[in-house]
């Protein structure tokens, strides 16, 4: 067959496909897969079908293939590009004398099951977690949101990859013209593959050079659906565990989903812990450098003795010293994040006590040195999804700080709130409801008032229909 040899030819291995021919009542067919990632018992009922089909009817197109014959398969007609639809796992029948090819979903392969995210891991509320199977991922979100509102919009990327890519909102809710925006930029993308959705981050955000996130993740189907149900747009791509969702805010990475499962006066105690934490890993080092160096006055007596006590034998000026630690926690954390899990934990608890105790004992560090450090680096993980970003901001508050002290740190804390203040996520305000100010949107920001309260959606978004639960 012309088509059959139009297939091969394509493909630098041929002998990777299967090619079985049969006769289909009075006419020559072939069925074409991929053993690798095909069910070959789909296969072989496809071919069975269509081997012992009895029709009165003349057989002179597709359709009626479809319609007499394999009506119980998941099968649908194609005009052209039968090899993509093989290398995604389907096979492909092509009927002599007959236009088109079939194509049957016979996609199979191993997948690892639902389980709970490590990331985002929850005390109470749902345990299940994103995998890297496409379809077992937008099934999570459309068990949640039971809705014919629930929009599925799919497409591929990838001039090599074909990488099935989904978009998803909530007809009513969403902004048509963000959605529509969306839509025009994934579509004129053009690369070779798109291997998980952090390749699309780049490719997407308004600001791709910016050290900010600009778009929203998260591996818990329950969070992404809460997103979608406040009019953001969720973006699945296949082979990911990993849920993109857009406008995106800062205050989103301060809430927890536990919030939402625990009692709204324990939500409200612990996100202003978590801003606090946040501002003292970004800070605490630098102002422990400029007051060493500029600010002794400011210091308490007692303290400053026993501060100069501890570094008048370390042959390291104060800003160096806290630069080498910084870099020296940034190395074991690396270190940490890569080793097999059966020996990080023992491996850091060993570091950790060997390497402080022998930096302490050498005379190369200064015991509060050590433990500004190791509070700061506690403090990072309070909000996991801000760690890449606070850990090059600390760096640069301490540099700041050694070289103009307090002074520095004010500019430098300036300049950071005025860039912030200014940006923006797709239309969306960085700092909303802060800046601006948004009052109906402060019961879920710093402070959590409970479901109850929850009545709109949030105005800081752009999006339709604000309405969420209606006044009693």
């Amino acid at each position: 067959m012309e088509r059959l040899d139009q297939i091969l030819k394509l493909m630098a291995t041929p002998e990777a496909l299967n090619v079985r021919e049969f006769l289909f009542l009075d006419k020559k067919a072939v069925i074409i897969n991929h053993p690798d990632i095909t069910d070959s018992e789909v296969v072989f009922r496809a071919v069975l079908a269509m081997q012992n089909a009895k029709t009165s009817d003349q057989i002179t197109s597709l359709k009626q293939i479809i319609d007499t014959v394999l009506f119980s398969a998941e099968i649908k007609e194609i005009e052209d590009d039968a090899l993509t639809e093989i290398l995604l796992g389907d096979a492909v029948i092509i009927v002599d004398g007959i236009k088109g090819y079939l194509v049957i979903s016979a996609k199979k392969w191993d997948k690892r099951g639902v389980s709970e995210p490590l990331n985002e891991t929850v005390i109470r509320g749902p345990k299940e977690g994103f995998i890297e199977d496409f379809k077992t991922n937008i099934s999570l979100l459309a068990r949640r949101l039971k809705t014919p509102d629930l929009s599925i919009e799919k497409m591929k990327i990838g001039s090599r990859g074909n990488v099935n890519i989904a978009l998803l909102s909530i007809k009513g809710i969403v902004c048509d013209k963000l959605l529509s925006q969306i839509r025009d930029k994934l579509n004129s993308i053009d690369v070779d593959s798109i291997l998980d959705s952090h390749y699309l981050l780049p490719l997407l955000e308004p600001h791709p050079h910016a050290m900010f996130n600009q778009i929203g993740i998260t591996e818990k189907p329950d969070v992404a659906a809460a997103r979608l149900l406040e009019g953001r747009i969720a973006i699945i791509v296949d082979g990911s565990p990993t849920v993109l969702t857009l406008p995106f805010l800062l205050i989103e990475d301060f809430q927890s989903p536990e919030d939402y499962y625990s009692r709204s006066t324990f939500a409200t105690f612990i996100r202003p812990i978590r801003f606090l934490a946040l501002i003292l890993a970004i800070i605490l080092p630098g102002l422990f450098v400029a007051l060493q160096v500029f600010h002794h006055n400011i210091l308490p007596s007692n303290f400053l003795i026993n501060l100069q006590n501890a570094t008048k034998a370390i042959p390291l000026r104060p800003l160096p010293e806290m630069l080498l630690l910084l870099l020296l926690f940034e190395i074991i954390k690396e270190a940490v994040l890569r080793m097999p899990r059966a020996i990080a934990m023992a491996i850091t608890i060993v570091t950790g006590v060997v390497l402080g105790e022998a930096a302490l004992s050498s005379g190369l560090f200064t015991s509060p040195g050590l433990l500004i450090t190791a509070l700061s680096t506690v403090a990072l993980f309070t909000v996991p999804n801000q760690v890449p970003v606070t850990s090059l901001l600390r760096l640069v508050f301490v540099i700041l700080g050694g070289l103009f002290g307090i002074f520095g740190l004010v500019i430098g804390g300036v300049f950071l709130l005025v860039t912030l203040v200014n940006f923006d996520s797709f239309n969306a305000p960085y700092l909303a409801p802060i800046s601006p100010l948004i009052y109906p949107d402060l019961k879920d920001s710093f402070y959590f008032g409970g479901t109850a309260e929850c009545k709109t959606r949030p105005y800081s978004l752009p999006g339709k229909n604000k309405t969420r639960m209606k006044e009693d």
